[in-house]
């Protein structure tokens, strides 16, 4: 045996065991929750029946596209701490679009619900008008002197004003509301079409600032995005008008999106979600990106040593932005799988899920030192953390505890990462 064959082997090894070692963990985990339910619910377990199992598939969803985008961040050596408030910018965008019906507001600068509300404003203003006017024309019978008498009538000749002009505007939004209603009929259909574009793109948009900030600007990403975080959960609040935005799930929400993520044996194709089947799509072609393209080389470049990337004369900065921005592509779909749970827009709704992100890209095998990462993994690490979860919830473990126990495997995670690079560098 010659000597390149000596080091061949270990190398493979290694590379073999950290491809094993997430479905490793996953067959654990379920083994461990499967007995522990015996154990504690015994003839009422539920955690390994077809129903539990596709639940936990339906539920990882929102979490397996975006540690997708996550995991070319990390690859490359970065991290996104805003991705959770990302996400349910994006869905509050979305629910916001659909509410307001978007394409009608595009084309006709206004809809119905919009021209209603100010005719309704501007008619209880007349009406209001009206009764403090006769209430002018008492007060000048009223007047003893001249002062008070001409006070009273200048007062009068202002509310004939507003009264004039708030006249006018309901002589001009009644028609108006008519045309509305009309245009609302060939547009109102196509809102969805506007809707769901609007609300990946704002996750594209996340994503790409991110990028320009960290790269052209030379920030440190967890600074830059700790940063974002708070912006993009202001924004949505803003958007939002600091409550949840409610679209009307009946009139206003196609119906396959609700049945997206939907575990109803009506809805499902091949025992699954639909959402689960396009997520393993996007699965497939995120890994074959990373394996099969110059850009994919290029990221594992950048994340495994940078000066030497530049050195070679790999554009560094454009590619930054181009991961963060790719990135940001996941996240506005993980913003639409959201809004399909909840059919709301709820600013405040991602908070906290970029620790189970990240823990899935880390525990699915990925080094938060950049350079080490696969789809596969980061898909396996998810489901780790949607088992986990779900078996928590069947033994009646409090949410308090759940928290604890995730906090504990990004420890644990980040432990056995920062073990594994000290044992290459020796």
């Amino acid at each position: 045996m010659n000597s390149t064959t000596q080091v061949l082997k270990p190398a493979a090894w290694r590379s073999t065991a950290d491809f094993v070692r997430p479905f490793l963990a996953l067959i654990v985990v379920t083994i461990v929750f499967c007995v522990a339910d015996s154990l504690v619910n015994g003839s009422k377990a539920q955690f390994a029946t077809p129903g539990s199992l596709r639940n936990v598939a339906a539920q990882t969803m929102i979490v397996t596209v975006a540690a997708l985008g996550v995991t070319v961040i990390i690859i490359s050596g970065g991290i996104d701490l805003s991705v959770g408030t990302a996400i349910s910018l994006s869905a509050t965008v979305l629910a916001w679009s659909l509410k307001e019906d978007v394409a009608l507001l595009i084309v006709n600068g206004d809809n119905v619900a919009g021209v209603t509300r100010k005719l309704s404003d501007f008619s209880a203003k007349v009406k209001s008008l009206q009764t403090e006017l006769k209430d002018a024309d008492a007060a000048i019978e009223k007047s003893t002197t001249d002062s008070d008498r001409d006070a009273a009538r200048e007062k009068k000749s202002e509310l004939e004003l507003k009264h004039k002009d708030a006249q006018a505007q309901v002589e001009f939004l009644t028609p108006r509301l008519e045309q509305t209603k009309a245009a609302s009929l060939i547009w109102t259909p196509w809102t969805p079409w506007a809707a769901f574009p609007l609300g990946v793109a704002a996750g594209c948009l996340c994503g790409l600032l991110n990028g320009v900030l960290i790269s052209r600007l030379r920030l440190v990403p967890f600074i830059v995005t700790l940063g974002t975080m708070q912006l993009y959960l202001g924004l949505a609040k803003l958007i939002a008008d600091n409550t949840t935005v409610r679209p009307d799930r009946e009139t206003q929400v196609p119906g396959w999106v609700p049945n997206l993520l939907s575990i109803s044996d009506k809805v499902q194709w091949m025992g699954l979600p639909m959402g689960v089947w396009f997520t393993m799509i996007l699965a497939l072609l995120m890994a074959a990106v990373l394996r099969y393209t110059v850009f994919g080389r290029y990221v594992f470049a950048i994340g495994s040593n940078e000066a030497t990337a530049r050195l070679c004369g790999i554009n560094v900065h454009g590619n930054k932005i181009a991961i963060y921005a790719l990135s940001g592509l996941f996240v506005g779909i993980a913003g639409l799988y959201q809004f399909s749970r909840l059919t709301v827009g709820n600013p405040t709704s991602g908070l906290g899920l970029e620790l189970k992100i990240i823990a899935s890209v880390v525990i699915g095998g990925a080094s938060l030192n950049g350079g080490r990462g696969t789809v596969l993994g980061t898909v396996t690490g998810a489901l780790v953390m949607s088992v986990i979860t779900s078996g928590c919830s069947a033994l009646g473990v409090s949410n308090p505890v759940q928290d604890m126990i995730l906090g504990l495997i990004i420890v644990a995670a980040v432990t056995l990462d920062q073990f594994r690079q000290q044992k290459a560098v020796r």
